[in-house]
């Protein structure tokens, strides 16, 4: 097992996606851009794929222990810090598929609303006038009639 291994498990089991990793890092004055992050949790089958060297593990590794512990002053709960990173899981229930027997024929409403329309507020439309023909041009563009 490898660096690069090591990294895309923590990564996986943490649910880090890239910009919060490059946060990680600058925790540390660690500076490294997505593109080299992507590098690293590439197939070591394609030709952009690095190696992950010991020294970007090493800064990573610190970078997580201040990111979840928090440091001497502000110290952090991991658990409270792992929980924020998880995406919000909706409820148990499954939702319904809707199939083509379980629809509806859609009612349409002949009544319009009142009032201001939902758009930006303050908005007014200007009224719709014609422009003013001043002269009618004739165009010329080479062809003798």
């Amino acid at each position: 097992m490898n660096n690069n291994d090591i990294f895309k498990k923590l990564r996986v089991a943490l649910q880090l996606r890239d910009d919060q990793i490059v946060e990680i890092l600058e925790l540390v004055d660690f500076r490294i851009s997505k593109a080299e992050l992507g590098a690293f949790f590439r197939n070591e089958d394609h030709p952009n794929f690095m190696e992950c060297g010991d020294q970007v593990l090493r800064n990573f590794l610190n970078g997580l222990v201040i990111h979840l512990r928090g440091t001497k002053e502000n110290p952090k709960n991991a658990m409270d810090v792992i929980k924020s990173h998880k995406p919000t899981a909706p409820t148990a229930e499954k939702p319904k598929v809707k199939t083509f027997s379980d629809k509806k024929p859609a009612q349409k409403s002949t009544q319009r609303p009142t009032g201001k329309p939902a758009g930006k507020p303050g908005f007014k439309k200007k009224p719709e006038s014609k422009p003013e023909i001043v002269e009618k041009v004739r165009y010329n563009n080479g062809k003798k009639k």
